[in-house]
């Protein structure tokens, strides 16, 4: 992206940040709920299946069985699953904050 990578990052969470307001701003405006997922929040690690936590999951690795159910995950699928499970289970229990999942009630901004 740029050469200078302080500049580089400083862009790239600029452009995250945006992203996230517009979400916000969209869940608001059609009245939706808008559930975030903490950064550090191990979906990658997480078997989607037994909910068993690997202690450690390298990037280069796309495809991994879980040593306790011996379901085969694509990482990315499995991600998938471990953050719409998380996003449910905050939104049926009805938490407001946990530690790893923050639920955002949205109002739905006064149209002109």
């Amino acid at each position: 992206m740029v050469q200078n990578h302080c500049l580089a990052k400083s862009i790239s969470d600029v452009g995250w940040g945006e992203f996230v307001r517009q979400l916000e701003y969209k869940a608001a405006w059609y009245g939706r709920t808008l559930v975030k997922i903490d950064k550090w929040y191990p979906s990658s690690k997480r078997c989607s299946h037994c909910g068993h936590v690997l202690d450690s999951l390298s990037l280069d690795v796309r495809f991994w069985m879980c040593p306790e159910c011996h379901t085969f995950h694509d990482r990315d699928n499995n991600a998938a699953k471990n953050v719409l499970a998380a996003g449910l289970a905050v939104s049926a229990c009805g938490e407001k904050e946990s530690r790893m999942v923050t639920l955002r009630h949205l109002r739905q901004p006064h149209r002109a």
